[in-house]
């Protein structure tokens, strides 16, 4: 009974239009509009994906192996399951052109294919024309087609020479589409297409050199690829092989949208809460609004259920709909926009309404919709029949009955643990959602602060008007510094700490590494090389220091006698094939932490010494064993000995490092960093190139470039996700100032009529504004910075500095939002006629 008649009251009252509710439905659209639109793209890339996985992925099915081609039961077990093949060797090499005496070279990533390239899809050149055709070449040399960028940094057009190692090839079109592009993952260089019988007599191709084969397999129609993939993985468990299909054809980039998507949807969930704090409020000033009808209701018998009810579902049917257009609107602008998305990804897309993430979206919505009202809803049942005046609401207790509580634990425990869920990242979750907490804390603490000192800010204020009114209005009893601390603040908190992860991981990149990070890295060097190149460099003034180390690479297959990717969970040492070297004796700028290094001529089983930090992470000791396969063998090494390896200096850094006599006979090359003045860099550049043409050259800034830019593409995205954060931080701010209108009305009137020229009251508007968003940025500030030391600090593992420039700018920021939104809503209340305004509050 007492549910249908608080149904029929909250009809009754909704009666009267949105008034007083057009923030509340504007935050709550805006918050679940945000997250639903980041969902939908997600979803659309990863339907891309998968639809269109074999062309991504060049075939049906890949095995790859690391520096070696096929065995030849390899190739039979090929021939026999697949109906077309396709070899493909992918490397780094060095693109010289030679005119006018003056010799250019730039980094390139190499791809040789045979003729059946590509299984699947069409690679497009310019001029049109047949890629093998292209890859045939003419007057007697080998063809090649290359990227427009590489083209361009070494003023190549079509029927240009250049060489590869040793080999010439003609320039005979641009590389417009590389159909399996988006499968090949991050590269240092523009892409160079050649055919591998070309590559004979290059020198880049000779045993030891890195490089890797990739074999592209069409299957017959209705294949089990489950029981292929456990078939080939079983026949050649030690040979190094890595498997992938169709399936998912570009696994480094549906991995990254994943994780990217879920961080935004986190980043999506902070603008909601944010809205959250604007519903909060628009609640609370429409029920401050009732206290009248509220005291009405109870004096006719109503009880404290029916009220609750009543309004309970006034707001949950005003939820209801602000969720529903955001769903709304986060479903179709994607899909609306689509061609502009598609036309700026390097990756397909297929667009359409997905229902996956708007549930997300809406759960999201209305647990947060019910987190934020429920507080203030509570507070109807200090309403008493014996208070029929205004602001009832401003004497009831400020914590409501335990019943309420609870529910809002069970609420908040239910939002985190579905974050948790649906992000499939609990680590990253608890820190968002704890950083919330935190942030909010710290803002209504701040609030009560900020009061609290203006009251106590009189003797400052004293003989300045404007500033003494300012102070009062801002330690009054209304909710409008509480509002204003809370919105604003919140959302320039999550702006503050983007701003601060993003300016420190660039200068982790791009800031600090130059300092201290060797000017080139030399790959490929031969065993028979490796003598001369020491001694050009050695005798060259300009070069500070030279570092070398024989090069290997290999796949960490067991560890003690497991499955690796069981023990480690998919830690990144053993998720692909890593760097490993060896020594006889310990090289100088090793400090073991653990064990012992070998005797400089033990020739016992295999002894391997780890680096300390990832063997923590792995949970390693000493004595525990690991298998390693190298080109494919499988070597079981005991581990001797930890020592400190750091990947930050841009110096040579190994994982693994073994006695000589455990890689005996193992074909290798090796690897050098060259520290040397800049002047002097590309003479250097040159005589070891032209001396040993099969070498790769890295310059190592172009390397800090090249992950500058992807950095700066995360850092628009997450910049764009904290913009709407901060849209729906000035919309609840709007909102605040809107609801403090008539009060501000009212002062205006009892100044002017005390004889306060309007100037002076409008220097007191924005005054009470600038405090109120100073105050706000400040606490902000600390926020973000908080927040940033501790991304950096325990989750990118990266060295903190404060970022001034961002720094300042959210507190210029926090003051001008407010100015903008108090000045907007200050020009009624000075122009009221206080005859008027003051007989109407008889």
């Amino acid at each position: 009974m007492s549910l249908r008649l608080a149904a029929r009251f909250a009809r009754r009252e909704l009666r009267g239009g949105l008034r007083g509710f057009r923030i509340f439905l504007a935050c709550l659209t805006l918050g679940v509009a945000a997250i639903a639109a980041i969902g939908t793209i997600r979803a659309s890339i990863e339907a891309g994906l998968t639809r269109e996985g074999a062309a991504l992925l060049g075939g049906d099915a890949q095995m790859r192996f690391t520096y070696r081609f096929a065995s030849e039961d390899e190739r039979l077990w090929m021939r026999d399951t697949a109906t077309a093949i396709s070899e493909i060797v992918d490397f780094r090499s060095m693109a010289v052109v030679t005119r006018d005496g003056e010799t250019e070279r730039g980094l390139t990533q190499v791809k040789s294919v045979d003729d059946a390239y590509p299984l699947v899809g069409t690679a497009r050149l310019a001029p049109d024309m047949p890629l093998q055709d292209a890859l045939a070449g003419r007057d007697g040399l080998p063809g090649a087609v290359m990227d427009r960028v590489l083209m361009d940094r070494l003023g190549l057009v079509a029927g240009d020479r250049f060489r590869l190692g040793t080999q010439e090839f003609v320039l005979m079109a641009t590389l417009a589409h590389e159909p399996d592009g988006a499968s090949e993952g991050f590269g240092l260089g523009p892409r160079t297409l050649v055919a591998t019988k070309a590559l004979a007599e290059s020198g880049l191709l000779s045993p030891g050199s890195l490089f890797s084969t990739k074999y592209r397999l069409s299957l017959p129609p209705g294949s089990d690829l489950d029981g292929l993939a456990t078939e080939a993985r079983a026949r050649f468990e030690n040979s190094g092989l890595r498997w992938s299909d169709a399936r998912n054809g570009a696994p480094g980039v549906a991995e990254f949208v994943n994780r990217l998507g879920s961080f935004l949807v986190l980043v999506g969930l902070s603008g909601l809460a944010v809205g959250g704090v604007g519903v909060s409020a628009a609640v609370r000033a429409y029920l401050a609004g009732k206290t009248n009808v509220i005291a009405t209701l109870r004096t006719l018998g109503a009880d404290r259920n029916t009220i609750f009810q009543t309004y309970f579902l006034q707001i949950g049917l005003l939820s209801l709909v602000g969720i529903v257009l955001g769903l709304t609107l986060g479903a179709l602008v994607p899909v609306l926009v689509a061609p502009l998305i598609e036309a700026q990804l390097p990756i397909p897309a297929a667009f359409t309404i997905y229902p996956a993430p708007l549930a997300e979206a809406g759960i999201y919505g209305l647990l947060t919709a019910l987190i934020f009202t429920l507080w203030p809803l509570a507070r109807t049942e200090e309403v008493r029949a014996a208070t029929l005046f205004r602001d009832a609401l401003a004497g009831a207790r400020l914590i409501p009955p335990l019943r309420y509580l609870i529910a809002l634990a069970i609420g908040l425990a239910a939002l985190v643990g579905l974050a948790t869920w649906f992000s499939g990242t609990a680590r990253l979750t608890l820190w968002t959602t704890g950083g919330l907490a935190f942030a909010l804390a710290l803002l209504a603490i701040s609030a009560i602060l900020i009061r609290t000192l203006a009251r106590r800010s009189g003797n400052i204020a004293r003989g300045r008007p404007a500033l003494r009114w300012a102070l009062s209005a801002i330690s009054g009893p209304g909710e409008g510094a509480t509002s204003v601390v809370l919105s604003l603040g919140l959302g320039l908190s999550v702006l503050a700490a983007v701003g601060q992860i993003d300016g420190n991981l660039r200068n982790a990149i791009s800031g600090n590494l130059p300092d201290i990070a060797p000017s080139y890295f030399f790959v490929d060097i031969q065993q028979d090389q490796i003598d001369g190149f020491s001694e050009r460099l050695a005798t060259d003034p300009a070069v500070s220091r030279v570092e070398t180390a024989p090069m290997l690479r290999g796949v960490v297959t067991r560890i003690n006698g497991r499955p690796a990717q069981e023990v480690a969970g998919g830690h990144w040492v053993v998720e692909g094939d890593r760097g490993l070297t060896y020594a006889a004796d310990m090289p100088d700028s090793t400090r073991l932490v653990a064990g012992q290094w070998w005797p400089s001529d033990y020739d016992g089983p295999p002894l391997i010494s780890f680096a300390a930090e990832e063997a923590a992470e792995l949970g390693l000791a000493l004595g525990d064993t690991l298998t390693v396969n190298i080109l494919g063998r499988d070597i079981t090494a005991t581990i001797a000995s930890f020592r400190e390896v750091d990947f930050s200096t841009g110096g040579l850094g190994f994982v693994m490092s073994m006695n000589p006599s455990a890689l005996a006979g193992a074909p290798h090359s090796f690897i050098a960093t060259v520290y040397a003045e800049d002047a002097a860099e590309t003479q250097i550049l040159r005589d070891l190139a032209n001396a040993y043409p099969n070498i790769t050259a890295i310059r190592v800034r172009d390397a800090i470039n090249r992950a500058s830019e992807v950095l700066a593409g995360l850092a628009a995205a997450t910049s764009y996700g904290a913009a709407a954060t901060l849209l729906t931080g000035f919309l609840v701010l709007i909102g605040a100032a809107a609801a403090g209108e008539q009060a501000r009305t009212y002062e205006a009137a009892l100044l002017k009529t005390l004889g306060a020229a309007r100037s002076r009251i409008l220097a007191s508007f924005a005054l009470r504004a600038a405090l109120l968003g100073a105050a706000a940025g400040s606490v902000a500030l600390a926020a973000g910075i908080a927040g940033g030391w501790a991304v950096s600090h325990f989750i990118m593992d990266t060295d903190f500095t404060v970022i001034w420039p961002s720094a300042l700018g959210i507190v210029a920021g926090g003051v001008l939002a407010t100015l903008l939104a108090g000045l907007g809503f200050a020009w009624r209340p000075l122009a009221s006629r206080p005859a008027r305004v003051l007989r109407g509050r008889e």
